[in-house]
C-alpha cells in the first residue's frame, strides 16, 4: 500500500508505480540492455557465416571453421535469449505489481466513498473502470517498458552498427524512418477519440445490461421488454461499430508503417552493392554487406513497432484518464485510526430522519448510553429500525447530533467512522473464503474466542479443516444460523465503541440466542451495543429500550415501557403467549 511517508508517491500519478518498483526496473534495465545490445550479434554473425561460406567454397577455409563459427553463434544467441527471458519476467512482474497496486487503491477508495456518491456514477461505467481500465493501464505500462528496450535500446545499437559500417549511407537510408513516427503522431488524436468512444459505448452497454436484469419485472409488467431489447440491440451494434473503428486505427496502420520504414532499403541495395564493388562511400566485403542489410531490415521493423507503440500508449492513456479520478488519495489520517482504549460513551440529540419527499420515519430521538449497556431497538413494521442503525455508518444525511466518545459523527470521514462503529446486518455478506479469513479479514489474531462467543466453536472444530474450511460464495456451505453467527463473530472481533446488530438472531434458535447474549454481555463491558430486533424475548434483560414509530419515539427501561407504551406492551405480551404455546406443544 502507498503510505503518506513516501514523498510524492500518489496513486493517481503514473510515476508512483515506477518508483514503487525500482528493484524490478533495475532487473528490467540490466536484462533488457544485455538482450537488446546482444541482438546486434545476429546480423554480425550472419555476415560472418556468409563470408565463411564463400571462403569454404573457395577452399580458403574448412567446414570445421564453419561449424565452429556456427557453434559460437549459437552460444551467443542462447545467452541473448536467456537475457530476453529474464527481461520478460521482470516486465511481467512490473505489470502485475502495478495492476495489483491499482486494484488495491481502487478498492480502498471505493470502500471509503459514500454509497450515495458512488450512486451518481453510471453502474456500467464504474464496472468498466474497475475491471477493464486497470488491466488496460497495466498493459500499457508493460508495452511501454518493453518497447523502451526492445525498440529504443536495440534501435540505438543497430544505428551504432550501421554508422560504423557506412555513416553517409546510414543517414540516407534512415531518412524515411521519422516519417513513420510523424504519421503515428498525426494519428494520435483520432486513435484517442476512437478508443474513448469504444470504451464509453461499452460502459453504456454494461449499464443497460445491468438495468435490464435489475428491472426485468418492471419492464415485463408494463410491457416495455421489446422497447428495452431494441435499445440494447442498438447499443450493441454501436459497440461493435466502435470496436471496428478503434481496432482499425490502432492495427490497420501497421503495414503502412512497415512500408515507410523499409523504403530506405532501396538505397542500401544500390549503395551497398557499390561498396562491395569498391565504387561507393566505403569498402565492403560480402560479410559487411550482409550484416548491414540484415541490421537495417531489423532497424526498419523496430521503427514500425515504435510507431505502433505510440498508438498503444494513446489507447492506454484513455483508460488511465477514466480511472485516475478513482485513484486519487482519500484523506484518511492514519494517526486518527487507532483502536479506542477508553470506555465507550454515546450521546444522541434530537436525531431525525426522512427520505426525500417523504414524511419523517422518526423525529427528535434523544438518549445517552454508557459502556456496558445493551440497548434494544424495536417498533412496528417499516418504522425505520434498520435505517436508524445505518445512520451511524454515515450512509444517510440526518438532522440532529450523534456523539461517540465525544466525537461528532457528522465530522468524521468514512475511515474514522469505521473505527468508531462495528455493524452486523441481517444480510451476513460473507466472503467466498475460509472461516478464519471471514473473521480476521487479513489481520493476524486468534479466531477461537470469537467463535466461542457466538456458540460456533464446536461446530467449526468438527469440520475436517476447522477454521480453514472454505464456506463457498456468500457462505453457501453453511446453514443460515451459521452464516449469521460467523458474521457476528467478525463484528465482535473488531474493538469499536459502538456495536450495531441488526436482527442478528433471526436464523438462530432461542437456546443459542440466549447463550450468545450471555457472552455478549461479558464481551461488551467497555462498549455499547444496539440490538435491533422485532423479537422481544430478551428485551427485559436490556439496559434501555428504544421504541421507534412515526407516532411515538420513546426511550426507557423495559418495565417502564410496559407501563407507558401500550403498543410495546401488546407486542411483548403477544410474543410471550406464543412462546408459551410453543413450549407446551413440545
Amino acid at each position: 500500500m502507498f503510505r503518506a511517508s513516501k514523498v510524492n508517491r500518489r496513486p493517481d500519478r503514473l510515476s508512483t508505480y515506477f518508483l514503487s518498483n525500482s528493484a524490478v526496473l533495475a532487473g528490467i534495465a540490466l536484462s533488457g540492455i544485455l538482450y537488446n545490445v546482444g541482438l546486434t550479434a545476429g546480423p554480425f554473425f550472419e555476415g560472418q557465416l556468409a563470408q565463411c561460406l564463400i571462403a569454404v567454397m573457395a577452399k580458403e577455409k574448412t567446414v570445421g571453421d564453419m561449424v565452429n563459427l556456427a557453434g559460437l553463434y549459437l552460444a551467443v544467441i542462447l545467452l541473448v535469449q536467456a537475457s530476453r527471458c529474464l527481461k520478460r519476467f521482470w516486465v511481467r512482474r512490473l505489470a502485475n505489481n502495478t495492476a495489483r497496486s491499482m486494484r488495491r487503491v481502487l478498492y480502498r477508495n471505493l470502500v471509503y466513498q459514500n454509497p450515495a456518491v458512488l450512486g451518481l456514477d453510471e453502474a456500467g461505467s464504474l464496472m468498466t473502470k474497475a475491471i477493464g481500465d486497470v488491466d488496460a493501464c497495466a498493459e500499457g505500462i508493460r508495452k511501454f517498458t518493453t518497447e523502451i528496450f526492445d525498440t529504443g535500446v536495440v534501435m540505438i545499437a543497430y544505428l551504432g552498427m550501421l554508422w560504423y559500417y557506412d555513416a553517409r549511407l546510414t543517414l540516407l537510408a534512415c531518412l524515411f524512418t521519422p516519417l513513420a513516427y510523424l504519421l503515428a503522431q498525426r494519428l494520435k488524436r483520432p486513435i484517442t477519440r476512437s478508443s474513448a468512444a469504444y470504451k464509453n459505448s461499452v460502459s453504456r452497454l454494461n449499464g443497460m445490461a445491468l438495468d435490464r436484469v435489475t428491472n426485468a419485472l418492471t419492464y415485463r409488467v408494463f410491457g416495455c421488454e421489446a422497447q428495452r431489447d431494441e435499445a440494447y440491440t442498438s447499443q450493441l451494434a454501436q459497440v461493435e461499430k466502435n470496436a471496428v473503428v478503434s481496432s482499425a486505427w490502432e492495427n490497420a496502420m501497421q503495414p503502412l508503417y512497415n512500408v515507410i520504414a523499409m523504403t530506405g532499403v532501396l538505397f542500401v541495395l544500390i549503395r551497398g552493392a557499390q561498396n562491395v564493388l569498391g565504387q561507393g562511400w566505403a569498402v565492403w566485403d560480402i560479410a559487411a554487406f550482409t550484416t548491414y542489410l540484415a541490421c537495417f531490415s531489423r532497424l526498419a521493423l523496430k521503427s514500425s513497432h515504435a510507431a505502433k507503440l505510440f498508438n498503444a500508449v494513446q489507447k492506454a492513456r484513455v483508460s488511465w484518464q477514466r480511472i485516475q479520478p478513482q485513484l486519487q488519495p482519500v484523506s484518511v489520517p492514519e494517526a486518527q485510526l487507532d483502536t479506542f482504549t477508553a470506555p465507550a460513551s454515546l450521546s444522541v440529540e434530537k436525531l431525525s430522519f426522512a427520505y426525500p419527499h417523504q414524511p419523517p420515519l422518526f423525529s427528535n430521538v434523544s438518549f445517552r448510553a454508557q459502556a456496558g449497556e445493551i440497548i434494544g431497538i424495536t417498533g412496528p413494521l417499516a418504522c425505520g429500525k434498520s435505517t436508524f442503525g445505518r445512520l451511524f455508518l454515515g450512509e444517510q444525511d440526518y438532522t440532529g447530533r450523534i456523539f461517540i466518545n465525544g466525537l461528532d459523527l457528522a465530522e468524521q470521514n468514512n475511515a474514522q467512522l469505521s473505527q468508531l462503529v462495528a455493524y452486523a446486518g441481517h444480510d451476513p455478506q460473507l466472503l467466498s473464503d475460509t472461516i478464519a479469513e471471514n473473521i480476521t479479514l487479513g489481520e493476524a489474531f486468534d479466531c477461537q474466542p470469537w467463535l466461542t462467543a457466538v456458540a460456533l466453536s464446536e461446530e467449526v472444530n468438527a469440520l475436517p479443516r476447522g477454521i480453514q474450511t472454505f464456506i463457498g460464495a456468500q457462505g453457501s456451505r453453511l446453514s443460515g444460523g451459521q452464516q449469521a453467527r460467523l458474521a457476528l463473530a467478525r463484528t465482535l472481533a473488531r474493538s469499536r465503541p459502538l456495536i450495531i446488530l441488526d436482527d442478528p438472531f433471526s436464523a438462530v434458535d432461542p437456546a443459542t440466542e440466549a447463550e450468545i447474549l450471555q457472552q455478549l454481555r461479558m464481551l461488551a463491558q467497555d462498549r455499547i451495543v444496539f440490538l435491533i430486533s422485532h423479537r422481544l424475548t430478551h428485551f427485559p434483560d436490556f439496559d434501555q429500550i428504544l421504541w421507534l414509530s412515526q407516532e411515538k419515539v420513546q426511550v426507557s427501561s423495559h418495565e417502564m415501557m410496559l407501563k407507558t407504551n401500550s403498543a410495546y406492551a401488546q407486542l411483548f405480551e403477544k410474543q410471550q403467549r406464543k412462546e408459551v404455546k410453543n413450549d407446551e406443544s413440545h
